[in-house]
């Protein structure tokens, strides 16, 4: 037992929390104290022993390693000023949620300024018809679930601590919910990232026709009652005609959602019971059930075959597909939107999509041998590219960036987006032999 204690402590271990060792820190001069005190406030920055004691452990063993100055920034142009600062001086930073975390990440090793994020506490934007929040780093699972409670959402996370959720996308948080809704690494969309050096991130970038309304805003309207889709496809009703002509199906020549569900007989029977009711709700016109396992191959075996399916309507001419993806509230509008600008490019073209999570492709036919219509082609999958980022959404749901979109990356990610890109590339492949060419 004395030689595994022995072991312990030289892994930085110690039982007690009143035990607090300086490490290696070097005090910080009184000008660069005061220098942080200019950025965030004089009552927002502390050098208090006791704070920072308090500041220098989490839950877990490891000995505390207190900072040698603890801020509350209030907003994120006070943290990027902050690292900027700190990088300027090669002063250390340590990053501080609630201080729940069990390895000892909190722990100043060399000491410096450490950025406590709880006077961050706000949720910025609910949108409830995306099943979507933006908050502030310091805000916490419970106050977060406490204030989407009425709105008939929840943040499953569940790690037990009352972590802030800051602390729980850095560890990539799991709990007793993670078996059906995943990860922090599934529930996080998008980060604002402030870089060591201040720049600031966005990790996923910034951000009519009746019976095509009712098709998506059925989509929707299942997806926030609950139903437990396991497939959903959108065709646009030249995608139908073209896959009644190909799997000589004979489908309504229409905008066409396809469905299907998974469960025992009465829970089949109820989720397709409410499905009905929303579409019709929608001013959906007709349903086809298919309940026979053949009936339902071919169903899926002709969504497969789409893009053959549209070849053939304009034999010798070559496919184009581009695809984006949009917050689902937004399919609607980008949607009837896209048919119209689909008609007014004279383009022959049709669209699917996995709407489920806001994504669609546009297959479009094209003469190889008509450069105007090359042309037109081009023009098109860029409008449809630049529509959806104005409407918060990303350039590519699926399909990735490769040729077709190298110039509608930059305008995602901005310009330190594709700097850091660079860096990560050239780190990795500093030789640039992978896949040259390409966008990086």
């Amino acid at each position: 037992m004395a030689s595994l204690l022995r072991a312990a402590a030289t892994w930085g271990l110690f039982p007690w929390r009143g035990y607090c060792s300086r490490g290696t820190q070097g005090k910080l001069s009184k000008d660069f104290v005061e220098t942080l005190k200019a950025v965030v406030g004089s009552p927002h920055v502390s050098t208090a022993a006791s704070v920072l004691e308090q500041h220098g452990h989490d839950e877990s063993m490891h000995r505390c390693q207190p900072p040698d100055v603890v801020v509350w920034p209030q907003n994120v142009e006070q943290v990027s000023q902050l690292a900027a600062l700190c990088y300027g001086q090669k002063v250390p930073i340590i990053p501080f949620g609630t201080g729940t975390g069990l390895e000892g990440g909190v722990c100043a090793v060399q000491g410096g300024v450490c950025i406590n994020l709880t006077h961050m506490d706000r949720i910025l934007e609910l949108n409830p018809e995306d099943f979507s929040v933006v908050v502030e780093p310091g805000v916490t699972r419970k106050v977060l679930n406490t204030y989407v409670r009425d709105s008939g959402l929840w943040f499953p996370v569940d790690p037990g601590a009352d972590a802030s959720l800051c602390g729980m996308a850095a560890t990539g948080a799991s709990g007793t919910n993670t078996v059906r809704y995943g990860t922090m690494r599934d529930n996080v969309l998008n980060l604002e990232v402030v870089l060591p050096d201040g720049r600031l991130l966005h990790t996923a970038g910034q951000s009519r026709h009746f019976r095509v309304q009712a098709a998506v805003d059925s989509t929707i309207h299942i997806l926030q009652a609950a139903v437990p889709v396991a497939r959903i496809e959108f065709l646009d009703d030249v995608m139908m005609d073209a896959c009644n002509r190909y799997s000589n199906l004979n489908c309504s020549v229409a905008p066409t959602l396809f469905l299907e569900f998974h469960g025992s007989k009465q829970a089949l029977a109820e989720q397709l019971q409410r499905t009905e009711e929303i579409a019709q709700y929608n001013g959906a016109s007709h349903f086809s059930w298919a309940k026979e396992a053949e009936q339902r191959r071919q169903l899926w075996m002709a969504r497969h075959n789409a893009w053959y399916a549209i070849l053939a309507l304009r034999p010798g001419c070559k496919g184009y597909s581009t695809d984006i993806c949009v917050p689902i509230s937004r399919l609607p509008e980008i949607l009837v939107q896209t048919k119209e600008d689909l008609k007014a490019s004279g383009l022959t073209g049709a669209i699917v999509g996995h709407v489920g999570d806001g994504n669609f492709h546009c297959l479009l036919l094209v003469d190889p041998e008509d450069a105007d219509e090359i042309h037109r082609v081009e023009v098109f999958a860029h409008q449809l590219g630049r529509r959806a980022l104005a409407l918060r959404g990303t350039c590519t749901g699926e399909h990735g960036i490769g040729l077709g979109k190298r110039q509608l990356l930059p305008e995602e990610v901005g310009t330190v987006g594709m700097e850091t890109m660079r860096q990560l590339k050239a780190t990795l492949d500093p030789r640039g032999l992978m896949n040259p060419g390409k966008m990086l």
